[in-house]
């Protein structure tokens, strides 16, 4: 039985998908059908201007929304934030109210003002603000983002309209992820406008940052991952000895999807056309019940409310197909972790992508000073980017097989390296004639726009009209790594706008010219970032020491760069966040990490008191058993030797646990967070891999009848076997 008909739910229609996408959102494109003409040019005003909107415009847009949400059977209404911990928020508050009467005759009627759509206040004390509030200041305020749409979420005896919106304290400060990404999108709009006009293109009117998240997850029997305590509290299996089986033969990426995961497949993408996500791409990934969803790009602020929408889908609908959809960096050790590779573009108003080349001189003049600016952007800021993408769970994944290692690098393909090569060194390029770029300035003919190969290896890599982010983790909020990048690119965008004025002063007005001195400039100032090589490899890591790079390997160190005011200050000078609002964020990740790596700390005590110690003594009297009923003396010798492995496990992972349990107890005496993260950092997951190993070897030790956990060879081929 379709897992659908379990709600009450039909199955995805199977007509086309533009008949039904978006029928769950009401944005602009609906407001201006259903708003009368004023009331839909005031909040353009909005939009577009910044004006606040009056209590009767409010009203009217609440009227237009109510009756849309009502006729898709919405009983209740949120405002829906994203928190700096987790992933969104939201509270639920019903349409009705009351009318009173005589004799204490009670109405009930469904009502939503237009305060009620602008403005909520959730009870705030429970939501970290890293210190920016103390609790008897527990306010906080939600306002509606109307540049976002809003959606329904259907239930089973009622569906809810949620209203995307931001989330802030008493005294303004930003409490969710949203608000720096929109402010780090209006800079960069006005910076980015600045910069064009000054290369000609004197009309650009707003320029915005465009993203397109690929989304890894893996998918696991429900039955089974209930069993393992770990994968339900912690997202990822502390123990397991790896499968005889597990990617070697690299038989899953791209092969063909197993019907049941089809079919979850089918159910997510159906619902995410209905909140009107465009995901575009689905496919097995490289590790064994490993998959992928990517979406068609968009805004980057929308984008961002949609990949949470997406990963919130991906959980509901594998639970109700009797799975677990497991969106951890690392879930499991010796195979591929999960990344959220991020394809960061920006787009002019006239749907012109800045980062692709075309068809004439000045559009690809202008390709080449993007490509310099984001170059220094990411040189300049490379250590707060880290900082962007930094949790426990990545640490686990970055410089694996799968993933880009820490330090920030660019790849940007032989070509284009190449070209800027030869830009800086004031010689002509060296390839086919319809690729080569002279530097005669007056003419810069067609770059080819499908010139570059992929680097599987590089955080940072140019894929022909995008950059791709692939630092960044699955479990990531996407408006985090987004909006420091965005301000990253708007700081080097207001200096490159101030050099070129001075360079155009130098050139007497020659603006090719100056243009070009420019590019040679930024690029040669930003050369250390870029590495076409093996990122992985021991070679790179002493390379990148001595460009001076930052190599921050772990969360501890890298947070720590948003202790440090020089590195920081362009978020400040951009308005993106608050000297305040940085501190407060240092703190969170800080009090995050900690209580995560104790947690998972907690959790492996846990079962390796209770469920291996345990299995090792069952096996342990068995063998013993056995082996004093031995007479020939091979086999008596060789059962005494297995007991002696057993005994010598046992007082080994006694050890291990024992020290592990004694470091527990010394880091909650701790006084100071940072204190408690060095520690976990530095001293705790070193005795946890210690711990785990030995756990790991009682499993391939004792009889499967004695171990009490689903192994990885049933957790991770369960689906590809379906």
């Amino acid at each position: 039985m379709s897992a659908w008909h379990s709600e009450g739910q039909k199955d995805p229609p199977m007509n086309r998908i533009s008949d039904y996408f978006g029928e769950l959102t009401f944005g602009i494109a609906q407001m201006r059908e259903k708003l009368p003409k004023e009331a839909y040019q005031n909040l353009i005003k909005t939009l577009e201007q910044g004006k606040k909107l009056s209590p009767e415009t409010a009203d009217a847009i609440a009227s237009v929304i109510k009756e849309w949400a009502a006729q898709k059977g919405a009983t209740h209404f949120c405002h829906w934030f994203q928190p700096m911990t987790g992933l969104t928020a939201e509270k639920h508050d019903s349409f009705i109210s009351i009318q009173h009467a005589y004799y204490s005759d009670t109405r009930v009627m469904e009502r939503f003002s237009g305060s009620q759509l602008i403005q909520g206040e959730p009870d705030a004390s429970s939501f970290p603000s890293g210190g920016m509030r103390t609790t008897f200041e527990a306010r906080g305020y939600t306002a509606w983002d109307p540049s976002s749409p809003l959606f329904i979420i259907e239930g089973k005896r009622g569906h809810t309209l949620c209203i995307p919106t931001v989330f802030f304290g008493y005294h303004g400060e930003a409490l969710d992820n949203k608000t720096p990404l929109l402010r780090s999108n209006q800079v960069l709009s006005k910076e980015a406008c600045e910069f064009l006009k000054l290369l000609g293109d004197v009309d650009v009117k707003s320029v915005t940052a465009t993203l397109g998240a690929e989304q890894e997850y893996f998918l696991i029997e429900r039955s089974l991952a209930e069993q393992r305590p770990d994968l339900i509290l912690t997202g990822r299996t502390l123990l397991g000895s790896p499968s005889t089986r597990g990617q070697q033969l690299e038989d899953h990426y791209f092969g063909a999807i197993p019907s049941r995961v089809k079919a979850f497949m089918e159910d997510v993408e159906y619902e995410s056309y209905r909140l009107g996500i465009p995901v575009k791409t689905r496919h097995n990934e490289v590790a064994p019940s490993q998959f992928e969803l990517a979406p068609i790009f968009e805004g980057a602020t929308i984008a961002a409310d949609h990949n949470t929408l997406l990963m919130d889908t991906l959980k509901k609908v594998a639970y109700r197909h009797e799975m677990l959809c497991l969106t951890h960096e690392k879930p499991f050790a010796g195979i591929n972790g999960s990344g959220k590779h991020c394809n960061w573009s920006l787009c002019n108003d006239k749907g012109e992508n800045l980062l692709e080349p075309g068809n004439t001189p000045h559009q690809n003049l202008r390709f080449l000073a993007m490509i310099a600016v984001v170059l220094k952007a990411v040189h300049t800021h490379a250590s707060v980017l880290r900082a962007a993408i930094a949790s426990a769970g990545n640490d686990h994944r970055l410089g694996a097989n799968e993933a880009p290692p820490a330090i920030i690098s660019v790849f940007l393909g032989s070509l284009l390296e190449n070209i800027l090569t030869n830009i800086t060194e004031g010689v002509a390029s060296q390839a086919t004639e319809a690729q080569i770029i002279h530097l005669g300035v007056s003419h810069i003919p067609d770059i080819s726009k499908d010139y570059t190969d992929r680097n599987r290896t590089s955080p940072f890599a140019f894929t022909g009209n995008k950059f791709e982010f692939r630092a960044v983790g699955a479990s990531a909020n996407v408006s985090v790594p987004v909006s420091i990048l965005n301000a990253a690119v708007a700081d080097i965008l207001k200096s490159a706008t101030q050099d070129l004025r001075g360079l155009l002063a130098k050139k007497s007005g020659s603006r090719d010219e100056a243009i070009m001195e420019l590019i040679r400039n930024y690029t040669s100032q930003s050369k250390a970032i870029r590495f076409e090589g093996n990122n992985y490899s021991q070679a790179w890591r002493d390379e990148a020491k001595k460009r001076g790079l930052p190599i921050l390997s772990t969360t501890p160190e890298a947070v720590a760069v948003l202790h440090q005011e020089a590195a920081t200050a362009f978020l400040v000078s951009t308005q993106v966040l608050s000297r305040a609002e940085i501190e407060a964020r240092y703190h969170i990740a800080v009090e995050r990490y900690n209580k995560t790596i104790q947690i998972e700390l907690l959790t492996l005590l846990d079962l390796a008191r209770t469920y291996v110690v345990p299995a090792l003594e069952a096996q342990l009297h068995e063998s013993f058993s056995i082996q004093s009923h031995f007479t020939e003396s091979k086999a008596k010798s060789a059962g005494a030797a297995r007991v002696k492995d057993l005994q010598n496990l046992y007082g080994e992972l006694l050890e291990h646990l024992t020290a592990l349990t004694s470091k527990t107890q010394e880091i909650a005496a701790l006084q100071s967070e940072e204190t408690q993260m060095q520690s976990l950092s530095k001293e705790a997951i070193p005795l946890m891999e210690k711990l785990r190993f030995a756990c790991d070897r009682t499993e391939l030790l004792v009889a499967d009848k004695h171990w009490p956990l689903p192994k990885y060879r049933e957790l991770l081929f369960s689906q590809t076997l379906s």
